[in-house]
Formats: structure tokens, sequence, C-alpha cells
């Protein structure tokens, strides 16, 4: 796929990076390559499926048609005639970005200016059209090795200091987890509102942390960042990975800022933790205390479910929800709310709750109540301080059918990042660039993810225009094949 050269400057003067161009030193000499133009070249490089490499930046631009390299400067009337861009030119320019845009104490995080930086970058990528089409964003975080060889062992000297030991999956055979050095990239997608039509999924948000930081934490300031910037948060879906993380580093600043979070539990998160004034605290809920034991051991479906194993987990989720305190009011200003006896909603019979008991038989009904009935009996509602659930209170109850299906819509995430390490394209492996600290690969990131959400632009009006083709024709849209054998497909085949 081929991007157009007025689509990329389009993206890069909506940005506003040329301010950069006002932070870089006055030199005595006169400097050719300006920083609008740089960044040009690097995203023509990365969409040219080439490496980041500034040899290739240098490649790019002077491969332009010459009327296009005009009006960039990459040819300019010099004193004994027309002087055409070298590369020590590319590399000055670039090496003085880079230093504008570096911390003066390099600290593993990027520096405010290039935050901002990225944050533009990537906005000016969407088009308005898709700007509003959702506020749902999926989060995830994935490796990015170094180019510098780790320290030797028992040293801590290496070529890149800010580069760090950190910890990622592997789905290739033997152990599942093993150790890489060098970066954590997160990434914010676009995904589509819960019962609402499918979105381009392009990415908004991302930063690049050395992996002696915290990713969840790191990601935290950049979303909350964006209603200052006029754009509302939505739902946020995110792995058990982020919500282990303590209430006051992940849940709390992104639920102030106008989140709503939906996310899969830590197992060390699930199960019963403690009670308050009586209620039973599971999930992320509070609950009635005489709510059947089994009940409060549900967990999330296995992968390998079949429909008879969903649809009997979906039936005890939904008795569960019935011995659910109900929330009656919304969060106060300082983060307190009140919730109601499910007895007195109407939810389940109680002998506490004489008028519950002339409900319908088809509620559950309390056998055993409590004795001495703990103020979450005895009063109609209690008060919930903010505290009690911090960590693990969510949009849907968990594991429900409606939190499963919202959940899944958190696969976006990886795909942003599968298609940053496809071969095919980008691949982000170690070689990919040959840099060392944590600004210049951000730069490059930055410019990655943004061709990238011109390819998955592209993508989305052609597959559009040919569900318009086929609705104007009669036919459903096309659907995407499956072709997955089994054994028994296998067995039953001829030999």
């Amino acid at each position: 796929m081929s991007i157009p050269l007025d689509r990329l400057e389009e993206i890069i003067d909506g940005s506003r990076a040329t301010r950069i161009e006002a932070l870089l030193p006055i030199g005595v000499r006169h400097r050719q390559l300006r920083v609008r133009t740089l960044i040009l070249g690097m995203l023509l490089t990365l969409a040219g499926r080439r490496p980041a490499f500034l040899t290739e930046v240098h490649a790019a631009l002077t491969a332009l048609p010459e009327a296009d390299q005009a009006r960039l400067a990459v040819i300019e009337d010099w004193k004994h005639g027309p002087h055409l861009l070298t590369y020590r030119q590319v590399e000055r320019t670039f090496n003085l970005v880079v230093d504008a845009l570096a911390k003066e104490h390099p600290d593993g995080a990027p520096a405010d200016v290039l935050a901002r930086i990225c944050d533009d970058l990537l906005e000016a990528s969407i088009p308005p059209q898709h700007k509003d089409a959702s506020s749902a964003l999926a989060v995830d975080w994935t490796d990015v090795e170094a180019f510098s060889r780790p320290p030797r062992h028992g040293t801590t000297e290496c070529a890149d200091p800010e580069a760090s030991w950190g910890h990622r999956n592997s789905n290739l055979p033997g152990p599942k987890g093993e150790l890489f050095f060098g970066f954590y990239l997160s990434a914010a997608t676009m995904m589509a509102e819960e019962h609402r039509p499918a979105v381009p999924e392009l990415a908004r948000r991302m930063t690049l942390t050395s992996c002696a930081r915290d990713p969840a934490r790191a990601l935290v300031p950049v979303l909350t960042r964006m209603p200052a910037d006029g754009i509302p948060l939505g739902d946020i879906l995110a792995d058990s990975g982020y919500a282990h993380r303590d209430a006051e580093a992940w849940a709390i600043p992104l639920r102030h800022a106008g989140a709503q979070l939906i996310q899969d539990l830590h197992p060390h998160d699930r199960g019963p933790r403690g009670t308050h004034d009586g209620a039973t605290i599971f999930n992320g809920n509070l609950y009635c205390p005489a709510t059947p034991g089994p009940l409060l051991q549900l967990g999330p479906l296995a992968r390998d479910a079949t429909p008879a194993d969903i649809a009997a987990h979906d039936l005890q989720a939904a008795e569960l929800a019935r011995h659910k305190l109900g929330r009656i009011t919304g969060d106060d200003a300082d983060g307190y709310h009140r919730v109601m006896c499910p007895a007195a909603m109407d939810k389940i019979r109680c002998p506490l709750r004489p008028e519950s008991m002339t409900l319908n038989r088809s509620r559950p009904e309390i056998l055993a109540p409590p004795q001495h009935p703990p103020p979450c009996c005895d009063r109609q509602t209690i008060t919930v301080p903010p505290e009690i659930t911090a960590k693990t209170r969510q949009k849907h109850d968990y594991p429900s059918a409606a939190h499963r299906r919202s959940y899944a819509r958190r696969t976006g995430s990886e795909r942003t990042f599968s298609t940053i390490k496809d071969p095919a394209t980008n691949n982000i492996s170690r070689g990919w660039y040959r840099l060392t600290g944590l600004t210049p690969l951000t730069l490059w990131l930055a410019c990655l993810l943004t061709i990238r959400n011109q390819r998955i632009l592209s993508a989305w009006d052609i597959r559009q225009a040919d569900n318009n083709n086929r609705a104007a024709a009669g036919l459903p849209p096309r659907t995407r094949k499956r072709r997955r054998k089994t054994l028994a497909s296998l067995a039953a085949g001829p030999p």
C-alpha cells in the first residue's frame, strides 16, 4: 500500500511537530534539513517497509520527485549551485532533535515534550470522521529489544544505559516466559463501543519506558491527559496485568478521569475479600452475607468451555447477580456511594425483609439468615467509601456474560502489536533500528504507529466499500473463512 505524500505532510502539520524546530540551537552554519522534512523522511521510510535507519531516511528523501525535493529543501541552491541533501546532514538534524527531546538526566521515561509530540502525532493520524467514533480503548504493553547487547555478567555497563532486563511471554514450545533486554512499549487502541458498529482499530496513544519502570503506571498519565485535550475516556479494556496493580496506581486515577474499567481480575484478586458492614466483598461488588458459598467461588470460563458449560456458567452468574447489593447513587465528590439490600430491591426473598417474602418463588430465598443481622441487613441502604473495592470495581459484574462479551474487545490491543511485529511490513525485532537510547526509539515507534494507522484505514475503507457494493447487490457482508482441521476430520478422511 502506498500512502500519498500529501497525507503524510497533512499529519505532520496537524501534529504541530514543527514546533521542535524552535527547540533546536541556532548554529553558525545554515542547516539545510528542517525538522518537518526529517519526520517526513522517517514516515516515508516506514511506509516503504524499510528498517528505521537514517540511511533509509536519506534514500527516501532523495528518491522523491525533483519538484518535491526542491519544495522540501532536499535540493537547495547554494553558493556554487544546487546542493543535494547529504547523509551527514540527516544525521546532524536527527541528533539535534534527539538532544532537544531528551531529558537532561535520563530516568527510563520519555520527557514531557516528547510525550506530547507522540500524542499529537498519533492524534493527527486519525481522520476527523473517526475521532468521535468511539471512546473505548484497549490497552496493553509489549517488548521491544534494545539494539545494545546487555551488560556482561556481574557488570551494569552497556551501550544503552536506559535499557534494562524485562520479562515477556512466549507462545513457542518450551518455557512460556523469558527475559529480554530492552523496553516496554504501551499502546491504547480504539475499539468499538458496546452494542455499536465496528470502528477501525487505530492506535491513539503510546509510550515507551525502560523495563525497570512499571508499564501500567507509565500509561496512566498518558491516558489521563486525554480529557484535558478534549477527548473523553470511555471503556478501558485491560488484562489482569493492569488490574492487579495497586488501586492508586491504576484504577483510581482512571475512574477520576471519567473512564470505566473492563478488565480481567488477577487470580489473587478473585473470590471473597472480607466484608463491609456485613456484606461480602467479592470480585469488585458487595453481596448479601447469606449468599450461597458455591456462588462465591464462581470464576471465569475456561478457554475450552463447551456450549453447555457456558450456559451453566451464565445461569450461575445470573443467580449471583440477584444476591448483589444494588447501587442506588453515583459517586459523590469524595467517591462515596450508597447501595441497597437485594431483598429490599425485590431481587431475592429474605425472612428479615417480610415484604420480600410475598415475591414470586422464582426468586432465590434465603433459608438461613444471620442470627445477628449486620448493618447491611438491619438498614435498607449502606454507604460504601471509595477504598472498598477500589481495585476490583468495574463496569460489569465479574465474571458475568455481559463482562465476557465486553472484555472480548480487548484483543484489539494484541492485533496492534502483531501488525508492527509482522515480518511482511515493519518487524520491530532486534536490528530493526541501530540506535541507542529511549528518545530516538520513542520517536521512531510513534512514526511507525502513525504509518500503521494509515494501513488500517486503507484496509477499512476497502472493506467498507466492498460491504456497500455487496449490500447494493443484495448480498450479505463478506465473512472470514475459518479453515481448521480436527483430528476427527483427518481420521474420517481417505488414507
